[in-house]
């Protein structure tokens, strides 16, 4: 299934809406315009296993796109367009995409990677009005050739950095089928599982260059319901666009629901939220007391989800569930799920160890990058992956996260690694030495700090802390820098000089827990 099975029978029926705008894409539309692209785009050489890129705000394009690569055999790799031109440049050119396509709304952004590309031959689109230098997406759309009879399944390539802090491509294998054939497992696990139906209203309040929004969406598509997009995140927007139209879907992360609780009563009860049958949250450990307040407010309607960029396995747990399991996030929903120790050994229930998902062949590969796909293969079985998460499992088969990815910070959502900010804070002039780590934050979940050991004859300040936080704004994506920094006399190191940080995280969640 895809959007030219719905525009064939309901082709007037709003495929995309807009929150703020009110703009409507119907499926007739969605379905003409990702055709076209894709002729376009083949009419441009691309082939299937090529690669598009995609640098934009939220913006019904963004799904046409989407649509574009899936219905042609193309991944399509969406950026993040809070980060730098340098960071943004590197994902477009480790992924060889060869077509950028950048929505006007972030021309400057767009602009400076171009630059950072160099001689670069990838061709550039722009949607939303002009950026100099680029095509016009309607004129694209306007000289696109025939449409395709052979439409293989695309796919997404996400990006997810890696322990270096480098960003690595999360390279799905394609499907062997056309793109309107059953197959594609997240449309399979939505339909079935979630119980989706072209009779439900899906809002969509993240950015669509998160691998959970833009997937979802396409399923929604793939099933004949409605997507609404929240141009940008607003706690009493949400509760406005829900009564407005009759949202019964909406997909979250913990902060989100933090902001959703701290409105005043009289927000939250103005608005009519009983259209909602279904809140998915997921991306990031969601505070049980936070979560009980949720269901206490909209019933026992919270399904949460477990899973990663990679698509290696999910865990799924509801309402009920979790009522009786507080604190898991569910049991396995694609394949065998095998808790093992550093050697491989499978632990038995209740033991901490790292958690693989076992399917019948492996599902992805982290593009360009052999020795990190290796990794994350369980040594014995290659069909047994993991993304470096710790937890347990218990006797009845529901899985328990302990910690996330080693060192990696969660804050709202977002993924945040620690080595990246520590690269950039090595060459500051005041600086000798620097962890930077997670601690708790009851907004955000986690939040970055940066401890520092500074150089002989340098005097810790605040001055100096908040210089060393813009030093570190300046240079990398500002979601990333540290938000506190802490002086210290002396990091510790093992004699081989690699940082103890486990050291360092011990004395702030003791420090947190005398608090």
């Amino acid at each position: 299934m895809y959007p030219g099975t719905h525009a064939q029978a309901t082709p007037d029926k709003p495929a995309i809406i807009m929150a703020g705008s009110g703009r409507t894409v119907t499926y007739r539309e969605l379905d003409d315009h990702s055709a076209d692209l894709a002729a376009a785009l083949h009419g441009m050489g691309l082939r299937k296993g090529d690669v598009i890129a995609l640098l934009s705000e939220n913006a019904p394009e963004c799904l046409e796109i989407y649509w574009a690569a899936v219905r042609s055999g193309l991944y399509v790799t969406s950026v993040n367009w809070h980060l730098a031109p340098s960071e943004v440049a590197y994902i477009v050119s480790d992924s060889d995409a060869r077509v950028l396509f950048a929505s006007s709304g972030v021309a400057a952004l767009a602009s400076a990677v171009v630059e950072e590309l160099g001689d670069s031959d990838i061709r550039t689109i722009a949607f939303g009005g002009n950026i100099d230098g680029f095509e016009a997406y309607g004129d694209v759309l306007a000289q696109a050739g025939p449409r395709l009879v052979d439409q293989p399944r695309g796919s997404d390539m996400l990006y997810s950095s890696g322990t270096t802090g480098r960003p690595k491509g999360v390279k799905p294998s394609l499907l062997p089928i056309q793109v309107d054939e059953p197959g594609d497992p997240i449309t399979g696990l939505i339909q079935h599982v979630f119980k989706v139906t072209a009779d439900d209203v899906y809002l969509s309040p993240a950015p669509m260059y998160h691998a959970a929004p833009l997937k979802w969406s396409g399923a929604i598509h793939a099933l004949g319901g409605t997507v609404v997009i929240l141009e940008k995140f607003d706690a009493e927007r949400i509760l406005e666009v829900i009564e407005q139209y009759k949202v019964t879907i909406t997909q979250m992360v913990p902060t989100m629901f933090v902001r959703l609780l701290q409105l005043p009563p009289e927000q939250r009860n103005a608005h009519d939220t009983s259209s909602l049958r279904l809140v998915v949250h997921a991306a990031a450990p969601c505070p049980p007391d936070v979560k009980q307040a949720m269901i206490d407010w909209w019933g026992p309607i919270l399904v949460e989800y477990y899973s990663a960029t990679e698509n290696h396995g999910t865990t799924i747990i509801t309402t009920q569930e979790w009522l009786t399991k507080r604190g898991s996030v569910g049991k396995s929903a694609m394949g065998p799920v095998h808790v093992c120790d550093d050697d491989g050994n499978e632990l038995p229930p209740g033991e901490v160890g790292l958690i693989y998902f076992e399917r019948e062949t492996r599902p992805f590969e982290y593009h360009k990058d052999p020795e990190k796909t290796r990794a994350a293969e369980h040594p014995a079985h290659s069909n047994w992956t993991t993304v470096g998460d710790l937890g347990y499992v218990d006797e009845d088969g529901y899985v328990f996260l302990t910690d996330r990815k080693a060192f990696m910070i969660i804050s709202g959502g977002v993924n945040i690694y620690p080595q990246e900010v520590e690269n950039v804070l090595t060459l500051h002039p005041a600086i000798y030495d620097v962890a930077v780590i997670g601690v708790p934050d009851a907004e955000m979940g986690q939040q970055v700090k940066a401890v520092v050991q500074l150089r002989a004859g340098q005097t810790p300040s605040d001055e100096l802390a908040d210089e060393i936080i813009a030093y570190t704004r300046e240079r990398i994506a500002h979601f990333k820098a540290p938000r506190t920094v802490d002086f210290v006399d002396e990091l510790p190191r093992t004699a081989t000089g690699k940082l103890v940080k486990r050291e360092i995280e011990k004395r702030y969640l003791a420090a947190g827990a005398q608090a």
